[in-house]
Parts: C-alpha cells; structure tokens; sequence
C-alpha cells in the first residue's frame, strides 16, 4: 500500500489524467443527450475543456483557473446548461487555495469565483415557478454556493498546514546542518589542541635529547662521566616524553586507559621548576624568578603558561646560539598572569615570528597565539632591540568558585 502511494505522490498529472478520463466517460453521457449536432458538438467541446482542467490542474493551477472561468462564462453566453463536467469547477477552486506555490491573487479570485459563479449559474438557468418566494430562491442560491466555498477553505486550510510542515522540515534542516557545522569546528578545535599539545611535547623533549646526545658523543671519550650523565638525561627525557605521549593517547582513546596506569597530570606552573632544571640541564643557562604571591589557578592558565615557557625556551636552544642565556619571569598581578621569557641569543629569523611562520616553519609561535587566544589573553613574541628574543604573555586570571 505504501508503494502505491508513493507512486502516486510521484505522478500526480497521471492520477489527475486518470480521474479526467472517468470524468469524460460520463458527462460523455450528457453529451449525447444534447439535442442537434450542433449542441452535441459545443457540449463536446466544455467537456473536454473542463476534463483538461482536471488533467492538469497540479501542473498548471493558475492556468486552469483561468480556463475554467472562461469555460463557465461561455457556458452562461451559450445558454449550456450545468452538468457533470462542471464538477471540475469545484475541483480548480480547492486546488487554487490548496497550492502554496500559487499566487495568492489566484486563490482570493478563486474564493471569488466560488461565491458568484454559483448565483450566476442560478439567475441563467433557473425554471423555477415565478410564484416561488424571493427568499427561497435566494436560500437555493447559498445553498449551491456552500460546496464552492467549503472547497476554498478546505484548500487553504491545506495549504497553510503544508506551508507550516515545509518551515518545519526547513527548520530541522538547518538546525542538522548548524549540528554538522559545530561538529566540524569542534573536531577541528580538538584536533588542533592535539597538535598544539605534540608539537610541544615532541619538539622540547627531542630537542633536549639531541643537545645532551650530541655532548655525549663529544666527551665519550675523554670524559665518560659526563656522556653517561648525558645518556641518563636522554633516558629521562625520553620517559616523559613517553609519559607524555600516553596522556595524549588517552585523549584519543574512548573510554580507555593508556598502557602503563593512570594518565600523566596535565603541567601546570608547579611543574616550571622541573622543566627549567631539565633545560638547564641540557646546557641552557636560564634565571627563574617568581614576583608576586602565587595562588592557584584555572588547569587552563597553568597548562597555557607551562607550554610557552616550554616552547620559547626550546626556540631559544634551537635559535638563540651556543652561548645564549635565557630568563623566565612569572609575576602574579591582581587580575592577570605576567610570563615574560627573554634570551641574549641570536634570536629567530623574521618569517618565524611575522606571519607565523613559512614551510612548515614557526609552527611554535602559531600554537603560542593559539593558546593564549583561547584564554583571552594577549601574546606579544619578536626580537629584543639589544639581541636575542622576547616573548611576553599576559594571561587574564578568572576567579574560581
């Protein structure tokens, strides 16, 4: 039954032609009962004439109104009686007020038509005794006028609930690709925090693990303490890093725990102290001052505030030469968070900092922006006047509840 509906729903002209066809049959009927050739040939012609009217009155309802009032006013001019095929008047008017494609002009034409063309029909062709009251005439009028207008309501009733479930339909559309939309941007966002969160685990740990592999091979043989304190550096690293790397593979796993037991805590500011003695540990001279009265703070500043240390000072290792030195400041203000790190070293190309880097270059300076957007603050990162680099973040500091 549902097939069958459906193919009606896809060929509404062919289900129309079907009914027109049956409709034809029997004002066919009447058409022979018309005296002469010559009432049986203009009987012939309304006939057909209001048959198409049916055919395609889904195709083309605006037309086949007009055709069907030029149709009911020949019939008054040539004195053609009402009869069977005229049922397609009934059939245009509800299908005019049903539409929502069609013009709204048409459907107030087509209310029009259903309230006078009833009473013209009446006074034309009325042979009712002339001793029959006035107002009996009058209530036979309305009477053939209600089935008119019922089909006007009852199209435009229809046609006010489709164009109701259309904006639904629409709506639910919109609101599934708004969903996708935020899908999207969400996978995106999440996809770039991993990236942000590699880059930085990759780039500081490997980088420290080159520097003391590279010192290790210089003193192997002259000063084997030194290459085998070296090789334990490398050996540390390399299990934080790995630590490291399981807490990022746990953010990826659903409903997982990474091999090895809990996930590694996410670093904050306390974990600074460890991070600065790894890098100077691995050859970097850097001065670590805290100003102000530390207090805790949102996981989001503290990882922000631990990742940029982290990077700039990597960029420094990489960057600022073998003599360089470096400084990390942390002051506490009432309202924000102060990271300043600065280095007395060559400082980076330009193209690492000014656009953010080129050729997959600079990809540091970019996750730096990208972190201390995310928390509202503000990144200000470029060569110092004197020499070296500069990188100085205020991170804006949101009371806990």
């Amino acid at each position: 039954m549902q097939r069958l509906y459906d193919f009606f729903r896809r060929h509404p002209t062919g289900v129309d032609s079907f009914w027109a066809f049956l409709l034809f049959g029997f004002s066919g009927l009447w058409v022979m009962s018309r005296p002469g050739v010559q009432g049986k040939a203009i009987a012939l012609f309304f006939s057909i004439g209001l048959c198409l009217v049916i055919a395609l009155r889904r195709k083309y309802p605006v037309k086949m109104l007009l055709l069907t009032t030029a149709l009911g006013v020949g019939q008054l001019i040539l004195n053609v009686s009402p009869n069977v095929a005229d049922f397609a008047m009934l059939v245009i008017i509800y299908t005019v007020a049903s539409e929502t494609n069609a013009r709204r002009w048409a459907s107030r034409f087509a209310l029009g038509a259903a309230l006078i063309g009833p009473a013209l029909s009446q006074l034309r062709f009325r042979e009712s005794p002339a001793h029959i009251p006035v107002w009996a005439v009058l209530f036979f009028m309305a009477l053939l006028t209600v089935p008119f207008v019922l089909a006007w309501v009852l199209g435009d009733s229809v046609r006010t609930r489709r164009a109701y479930w259309a904006q639904l339909e629409e709506k639910a559309t919109r609101l599934e690709k708004e969903r996708e939309a935020q899908a999207r941007i969400a996978v995106a966002a999440e996809r770039a925090r991993i990236a942000r969160e590699l880059h930085d685990v990759v780039a500081h740990n490997v980088s420290v693990m080159v520097v003391q592999a590279d010192g290790a091979a210089y003193v192997l043989d002259a000063t084997p303490d030194q290459a085998r304190q070296a090789l334990e550096t490398i050996s540390d690293t390399g299990r934080q890093a790995l630590a490291e790397m399981r807490r990022l593979l746990g953010v990826l796993r659903t409903g997982e725990q990474a091999e090895g037991g809990e996930y590694v805590p996410q670093p904050g500011v306390e974990q600074l102290a460890d991070l600065i003695d790894q890098v100077r540990g691995a050859g970097l001279p850097v001065d670590f001052r805290v100003v102000g009265e530390s207090r805790p703070l949102p996981s989001s500043i503290e990882l922000t505030a631990y990742r940029i240390v982290q990077e700039a000072l990597t960029n420094t290792r990489k960057h600022g030469g073998p003599d360089a030195s470096a400084t990390v400041r942390l002051t506490y203000g009432g309202d924000d968070l102060d990271l300043l790190v600065e280095d007395d070293g060559r400082g980076a190309q330009r193209e690492l900092y000014d656009e953010g880097g080129a050729d997959g270059l600079g990809h540091g300076l970019i996750g730096m922006r990208e972190r201390v957007g995310m928390v509202g603050g503000i990144l200000d990162a470029g060569p110092r006047p004197g020499g070296g680099f500069r990188v100085n973040a205020v991170l804006p500091l949101k009371a806990e509840r």
